[in-house]
């Protein structure tokens, strides 16, 4: 059976999966449960600086978005940090890892941009024997408007700044966890890896109103007749989390720093996509929020039954397997031609490829009289659309062209596909990719 067991900066955990830094893991009760149900390690929401209380609203504090039969895509959160107190916090976080040693446990810290207030608050954190830290610079609602979050996770200097402060002031492991609210995410990133980071985690939330109550012209979550924008996460932020966390891997400024990535991980394969895109681990919060923890054991056997019949042996193996074949659209083989075929066994007359390529795409299915559809190569562009929005997995496949081959609708022939178009004499970015 595949070794499932991670080794993150030197923090061991049974398993990959932990839970991200949410209102999972604000107090003892739960992270004791979570780790009942076989989490391999947490990250405690966050705490922040003794002071002002946090005061949370006392109203609704998510907003949904639902696929066709009701499951749940995306949530939109305007909950803030914790509003417990720091001691509490502190206590508790020392009573479990005590408890759970074989477990990891990392603190998700969110102060004002202020020496001090790090400071002092680090020591502190340090004494609950906790594995590390999580600098939280990705929240967009609520604590930005104070001048943290996300509103630090958008100035690269005040990531380097607030790094080096707690590189200084504390001597376990450090994550920045990264805003998606920002053009590039390797300009940040970079910024974590120069003031010292052992690792960088993303994407934590993007910025969100996700519905409009059309009764009351709020937006929803609405709070006595107004509504905020929040944090989005879940399934529907998975697509564009896997796409930051392979432009932190692939570039050169930040290649080789360690990653944990988050955004939508809902299933074992969802895991394995983020962990083969070079994350050394992956945290998860909504699909806990929907299904309960115990949705750590399909993600424990799913993934351990994958790697066996793939051959992987340990995590360490798929770790960033993905990352050679990420690449720029110049460097594509535009040598490669497919073709859509349908399996007519599988076929259930539908329509909805017809439909979707004659009205929006190439015109390249017909149907017959008796509603049998067919692909007609000769327009065929391999664009992928029918194999969308068909119904049955399966049915519809693009099948790859043979070199020498005669392609229908260019009339030329399929050239041999190169391993590597970077240097393939037709490319035109050959020359600068060398």
């Amino acid at each position: 059976m595949a070794d499932l067991t991670t080794d993150f900066l030197g923090i061991k955990s049974p398993n990959p999966f932990w839970l991200a830094s949410a209102p999972p893991t604000d107090k003892e009760y739960n992270v004791r449960r979570a780790f009942e149900a076989g989490w391999g390690g947490v990250v405690w929401k966050t705490l922040g600086a003794e002071g002002p209380p946090v005061v949370n609203v006392n109203g609704p504090r998510y907003g949904a978005i639902y696929g066709a039969d009701r499951r749940l895509l995306g949530l939109n959160n305007i909950e803030l940090i914790t509003d417990r107190p720091l001691e509490t916090n502190l206590e508790e976080i020392a009573r479990v890892k005590a408890d759970y040693p074989d477990r990891a446990m990392i603190v998700s810290i969110m102060v004002p941009c202020e020496e001090q207030a790090w400071k002092d608050i680090l020591p502190r954190v340090a004494a609950t024997g906790a594995d590390g830290i999580e600098l939280n610079f990705g929240c967009p609602h609520g604590m930005s408007e104070r001048g943290m979050g996300s509103a630090v996770g958008q100035v690269p200097e005040y990531i380097e700044m607030v790094t080096r402060w707690c590189k200084q002031y504390y001597d376990k492991p450090v994550i920045v966890k990264l805003t998606p609210n920002i053009t590039d995410i390797r300009k940040p990133a970079a910024a974590a890896k120069r003031g010292g980071a052992d690792a960088v985690s993303l994407i934590n939330t993007i910025n969100s109103i996700t519905s409009v109550n059309l009764d009351t012209m709020s937006p929803e979550p609405s709070i006595d007749g107004k509504g905020s924008h929040g944090g989005y996460c879940g399934p529907a932020v998975k697509p564009i989390a896997m796409s930051m966390v392979s432009e932190i891997a692939r570039h050169e400024d930040t290649r080789g720093l360690p990653i944990s990535g988050i955004g939508g991980i809902t299933t074992w394969r969802d895991a394995a996509e983020f962990i083969s895109l070079g994350c050394g681990n992956v945290q998860v919060c909504t699909a806990a929020m929907t299904y309960g923890f115990k949705i750590v054991q399909e993600m424990i056997s799913g993934l351990s039954q994958w790697m066996d019949e793939k051959g992987y042996t340990s995590v360490e193996e798929v770790i960033g397997r993905a990352v050679p074949n990420v690449t720029d659209w110049q460097y594509l083989n535009l040598n490669y031609v497919a073709k859509a075929k349908i399996s007519q066994d599988d076929c259930i007359k539908c329509g909805r490829c017809y439909a979707a390529c004659e009205d929006t795409s190439h015109q390249a299915i017909a149907m017959s009289d008796d509603r049998t559809f067919s692909v007609i190569d000769a327009e065929c562009v391999a664009c992928n659309l029918c194999v969308d929005v068909c119904p049955v997995e399966g049915c519809i496949t693009m099948e790859p062209m043979e070199a020498g081959q005669v392609d229908p609708r260019t009339g030329k022939v399929v050239e041999k596909e190169y391993a590597n178009w970077t240097t393939h004499p037709n490319n035109p970015g050959a020359v600068a990719a060398e």
